[in-house]
Order: structure tokens, then C-alpha cells, then sequence
């Protein structure tokens, strides 16, 4: 019920009379792309002028979507549906390019991370140009490694991304990672998986890490992690 009642307090157009005639048939198409009525409603909380709009401004949504190459029975369907919503094939377009020459990604790689990571449409500009410039120039990640782990875009640069290597690098260079963990795997564990296996197992041989990473968490990235 709270799904719902906040699109419509953001569009209470969506309780007037055209209900029938612009709400209904704009949810039978998305119902028809394999979305649940939980789904249409988490959607709407972010776009509520999606059912209230014109018919074929929903089916181009659907087609620009399908163009990105995100399956309909996937979980990113309706991720690729909130970037693409109300551009336009031009401003997609643009995206994509700059996607590209940002990320030194083939057309491939670039329609392989936007088909894993849609809301990389929607990334700023500036956001995009800084990651890339640490993961690939200072962490040293080839592009096509991040193309086909696009997830590593989604995360905050100065909450996640940079502290996490502080400490990745860290460990490896005293000797201390375990073998086979890799950066990737390091950025993707929740917090409290990070802790315990890069923090907490090394809390006598580096008893300031804890410290020290929670300094990087909040932008106060020391000149170099202690190690006793």
C-alpha cells in the first residue's frame, strides 16, 4: 500500500478520470514486458508520470530498453526503463559515446556494462570521469575487466571504491591477502563480509587497519595504511 500511495501523492493525475484510458493501458504494456504490479509500483515511486503519460512514450521507453539489450525477464528490465525514461534515442546515444570514450570501451564493452548496469545511463558525467581515472589509471583495471563488472561504477568513489583499495593494497603489499581474493571481490562484499575477511582476521598483525579504513570511509585517506 505505501508503494502505492506515494506516486500518488507525487501525480494525483493518476486518480482521475483518464484512468481508463492512459493508467490501464500504460500498465497492461508494462505487464506485458514481465513486470509484477510490485515492480510497476517501485517504478512508479521514482517516475510516477509513467502511467500518465502517452501510450507510445511508454512504448518507446520499452523499445529503448529492449535496444539496450536487457532482457525482459531480468531484474535490470526495469532499471533500464528508469534511464532510458523520457530521453530520446539522440540523448541515449550521446551517452553511450561518451560511456565510451570515458571508459576506453569498445561498442561491445559498452553495450555489455550498459546491459548489466543500465543506471549507468543516468551517472553524471563528472561521477564517470572520476571512476575511470581510478580504476583503470591508479588501480591499473583494463577496461574490458570493468565492461564486463560494470557494478564497480555503482559504488560511491570516496565511500567504497577508494577506501576499499587502500586496503586491498595494503594487505597485498605486506603480505597478508589471502590468495584468491581479488579487488573485484573486495568492492562487491557487504560491509559486514569486508570486515570480516580483509579487517578483523589481521587486527594483531595490522591493529590500526580498522582505524585506518574508517578514516579512508570518511575522505581522510591516510598518506599510508599502519601496520603496527
Amino acid at each position: 500500500m505505501e508503494n502505492l500511495l506515494l506516486p500518488l501523492k507525487r501525480n494525483p493525475y493518476l486518480l482521475s478520470p483518464d484512468i481508463d484510458t492512459k493508467v490501464k493501458p500504460n500498465v497492461a504494456i508494462l505487464r506485458e514486458c514481465g513486470l509484477s504490479v510490485s515492480d510497476i509500483a517501485k517504478l512508479c515511486i521514482g517516475m510516477p508520470r509513467i502511467l500518465s503519460t502517452k501510450l507510445e512514450h511508454v512504448q518507446a521507453m520499452v523499445a529503448c530498453a529492449d535496444g539496450l539489450g536487457v532482457p525482459r525477464d531480468s531484474g535490470m528490465f526495469s532499471e533500464a526503463l528508469r534511464a532510458v525514461a523520457f530521453l530520446g534515442e539522440k540523448k541515449i546515444a550521446a551517452k553511450l559515446e561518451h560511456l565510451k570514450n570515458t571508459l576506453g570501451w569498445s561498442d561491445a564493452e559498452v553495450g555489455t556494462a550498459v546491459c548489466k548496469a543500465p543506471m549507468l545511463l543516468r551517472a553524471s558525467k563528472d561521477r564517470m570521469q572520476r571512476l575511470s581515472e581510478f580504476l583503470i589509471s591508479q588501480v591499473g583495471l583494463e577496461p574490458a575487466y570493468v565492461a564486463h563488472r560494470p557494478a564497480l561504477l555503482t559504488y560511491s568513489l570516496e565511500g567504497r571504491i577508494r577506501p576499499r583499495y587502500c586496503v586491498f593494497k595494503f594487505l597485498k603489499e605486506n603480505g597478508l591477502l589471502h590468495h584468491g581474493r581479488d579487488y573485484y571481490a573486495a568492492v562487491m562484499a557487504t560491509e559486514k563480509v569486508f570486515m570480516k575477511k580483509y579487517i578483523s582476521p589481521h587486527s594483531e598483525s595490522a591493529p590500526h587497519l580498522a582505524e585506518d579504513y574508517a578514516a579512508a570511509c570518511r575522505g581522510e585517506v591516510p598518506t599510508i595504511f599502519r601496520l603496527t
